[in-house]
């Protein structure tokens, strides 16, 4: 990881996939999910955007879900809409849980560990730039808009870069800037 200046990151070396498990957690987060229901929430929706880019570059056949899948869907109580994707939940006690592969409710405190692992010092700068960004938006129209802000401010894998999982540059102070032009249009 890399940063300009002593105490704000700008640019982050970092896979894809814990920078969209952090943005649709902090877009859960503004929709009104509590903060443990929107990390699963989070997980899941990068869960399934790995998969579907899985079939897209040929590393899993298209059709059917696998058995562990179907299982998990059929415990689930309701789906939640979110980045394009319905996400398997159910109730529990401590809230929504969005439901793992195995079929039982995911844990936050896992998804805290793997971002704060995936992020390291950079984690709360990533996260107070993607909640400044979420709130520039009403609910509505982050709702509408998440996914496609996603593909603005994603980490940009350098061309000719192979290998699933590739690091790319997260610039915060990049994605900083697309909020201001958000509230301006409101």
């Amino acid at each position: 990881m890399a940063s300009e200046g002593p105490q704000a990151m700008t640019t982050i070396q970092i896979n894809r996939a814990p920078v969209m498990t952090l943005w649709a957690a902090v877009v859960a987060e503004r929709l009104g999910f509590a903060r443990d229901e929107a990390l699963t929430l989070g997980r899941a929706v990068a869960g399934m955007n790995a998969q579907a880019k899985a079939v897209r570059v040929g590393l899993r056949a298209p059709g059917e879900p696998g058995e562990k899948a179907k299982r998990a869907a059929a415990r689930a109580s309701e789906t939640v809409p979110l980045l394009g994707r319905n996400v398997p939940v159910v109730k529990t006690a401590k809230g929504l849980r969005s439901v793992s592969k195995d079929g039982k409710p995911d844990s936050p405190e896992a998804v805290e560990r793997y971002l704060a692992d995936k992020f390291g010092d950079a984690l709360e700068d990533a996260r107070a730039a993607m909640k400044k960004l979420a709130a520039a938006f009403s609910r509505d129209e982050l709702a509408a808009s998440a996914y496609a802000l996603y593909e603005q401010f994603r980490p940009k894998i350098p061309q000719g870069t192979r290998g699933w999982g590739a690091k790319g540059a997260l610039d915060l102070a990049a994605l900083a800037k697309l909020a201001p032009a958000a509230a301006k249009r409101r």
